[in-house]
């Protein structure tokens, strides 16, 4: 589904990803973890092409992308923060994107599992943040794309809208979609992670279940296991 092989890349100076080799398959739920400044989003975004590496290979759905931005249209990708119109209305960009993408089915039932009735006609600089991400939840998942990419999709929402993107994500899993997530929140990732990528220093340093990571770590449960590759790697 993705593969990548011997990946690299520099920002100036800075190496952030140093060969990089991962392997993801077909369905399932694929959490990417590591502390801040490990290369997770930037791996993300060579998966998207929207950085280019400086060495090594990427293969999305059997395509090199290379070269080739069609793959691209298999992939539904909801970004961390996400910079909307101030003055379009919500009900407005939703269309706007359906236009654009063609052809979706669910906008109508995202929209009244996220409770987004009452702000279809607000504009989108007037919504707090939590309304903002249920806005681009709906417009990621809107499409029935094979794989789905979720940069810290539980960004500023409340309990009952956490619990609905829980669902969402497995109803999702359940169609035979692979779905990739970065977040912080590692109770929302131990509920619905199949596996877990954790890079470090931009490198895999762990690739495996939640129960491997705490058999490799010796931890009784998931924050420790996390913590412990933390305090082992900055002693």
């Amino acid at each position: 589904m993705v593969i990548i092989e011997n990946l690299h890349k520099k920002f100036g100076k800075n190496q952030v990803l140093k060969g990089v080799d991962l392997t993801i398959s077909e369905g399932g739920i694929f959490a990417v973890l590591g502390p801040n400044g490990s290369g997770k989003t930037t791996l993300i975004k060579a998966v998207l092409g929207m950085v280019i590496p400086n060495k090594g290979q990427i293969t999305v759905l059997a395509e090199n992308i290379k070269k080739n931005s069609t793959y691209r249209h298999k992939i539904d990708y909801l970004p961390q923060i996400a910079n909307f119109p101030s003055n379009l209305k919500v009900k407005e960009l939703i269309k706007m994107i359906k236009d654009l993408r063609k052809p979706t089915h669910d906008d109508q039932r995202l929209i009244k599992l996220f409770r987004l009735e009452p702000f279809l006609n607000k504009k989108l600089g007037q919504l707090s943040g939590g309304t903002k991400q249920k806005v681009n939840l709906v417009l990621t998942f809107m499409f029935n794309s094979p794989i789905v990419i979720l940069d810290e999709p539980t960004s500023g929402l409340d309990p009952i809208s956490m619990l609905r993107l829980k669902d969402l994500i497995k109803a999702e899993k359940a169609k035979g979609k692979t779905i990739l997530i970065t977040s912080h929140i590692m109770s929302f990732v131990e509920e619905i992670s199949d596996e877990i990528v954790f890079i470090l220093e931009g490198k895999i340093y762990f690739k495996g279940s939640i129960q491997k990571l705490k058999t490799k770590t010796n931890q009784p449960d998931f924050e420790h296991a996390i913590a412990s590759i933390l305090s082992d790697n900055h002693a």
